[in-house]
């Protein structure tokens, strides 16, 4: 069955059509709501109790989507690495991790970095970037790393990009190792590019053919399933707000054709999920049932269940 949306993700499995898709979980995360979604009434969270942890924030983990097809491997996204401390703006905390178990989540699924073919990113933003690197070297030896060009130009001009990783530790080796896509390539067997500005400059989500079926990860297009049906309800770290709009109709316009299942990354512990509307017409995320194949290997305040690589 589904998990709750106020919880941390466990590493949950979903095969469709020949494709295993498998949430890899890294850590968790939980996001101050009234820091990092500013532009949500604060009544909305009082009547919707069930979005927020016990501690009144948006459980929302980082990892990556791993697809396995025909012995092929891809790897969407890559966590945020090793982070303990609370992210601050002017004193105030706006997030809080633990995070650093996507290496020990990939060996208790059976895998090696080095069976990962390509690693295709939705954004370079640190929560997606912090295991493409350790000391410099590429994390998974054998992947191709894919990057929107619309998404590295800025980098590659030397600008500073809100959210990004420090430059040293990712965006300069990765400027040696990168290849670029552009909107609508097919990036690997079944899986085509499609590039969502707004959140950051090129910002790309992946729609992964599998079958009848199709999944579409949609990265930060959406940070909370609130955002489905009110839209226009940015996110904190949104750099234009205008092509955020844009890019969340054209993935609802993909996730409302037949067979079509959404990855929504943050999404607590409901990352897949169709989009249904109500009989008002307003969209509404149904988490679809996908095998806890693992538990969340952490959770803030707790533990962890894998052992800390």
């Amino acid at each position: 069955m589904a998990g709750a949306l106020n919880e941390q993700s466990a590493v949950r499995m979903l095969e469709l059509g020949g494709v295993q898709f498998t949430y890899v979980i890294d850590g968790a995360m939980a996001l101050v709501p009234g820091a990092f979604f500013p532009a949500i009434p604060a009544a909305y969270w009082t009547e919707h109790p069930e979005a927020l942890d016990a501690k009144g924030r948006v459980a929302a983990s980082a990892g990556g989507l791993l697809v396995e097809r025909e012995g092929r491997t891809l790897l969407v996204d890559v966590g945020l690495g090793v982070a303990t401390d609370p992210v601050e703006i002017g004193g105030e905390p706006v997030a809080f991790s633990d995070s650093g178990a996507l290496p020990d989540t990939l060996v208790a699924l059976g895998h090696r970095p080095e069976d990962v073919e390509a690693v295709a990113f939705t954004h370079l933003h640190v929560d997606h970037t912090g295991w493409a690197f350790v000391d410099g070297r590429k994390f998974f030896p054998a992947a191709t790393y894919l990057v929107a060009a619309q998404e590295w130009a800025p980098h590659g001009r030397g600008e500073l990009v809100p959210g990004a990783p420090g430059r040293a530790e990712v965006i300069e080796p990765l400027a040696a190792t990168h290849q670029v896509l552009g909107d609508g390539d097919e990036v690997f067997p079944g899986v085509r590019a499609l590039v969502t500005p707004g959140h950051s400059p090129g910002h790309t989500s992946y729609v992964i053919e599998a079958g009848a079926r199709r999944v579409v990860a949609f990265g930060d297009v959406f940070h909370v399933p609130a955002q489905l049906t009110h839209p226009g309800w940015p996110s904190l770290p949104d750099v234009d707000v205008a092509g955020v709009l844009a890019a969340r109709r054209r993935i609802v316009e993909e996730l409302e054709r037949p067979g079509s299942i959404g990855f929504g990354c943050h999404f607590g512990d409901q990352a897949f999920g169709r989009v249904e509307r109500d009989t008002d017409g307003l969209l509404k995320w149904e988490p679809v049932e996908a095998e806890a194949v693992l538990p969340a290997p952490r959770v803030l305040g707790t533990e962890s269940a894998l052992s800390p690589h």
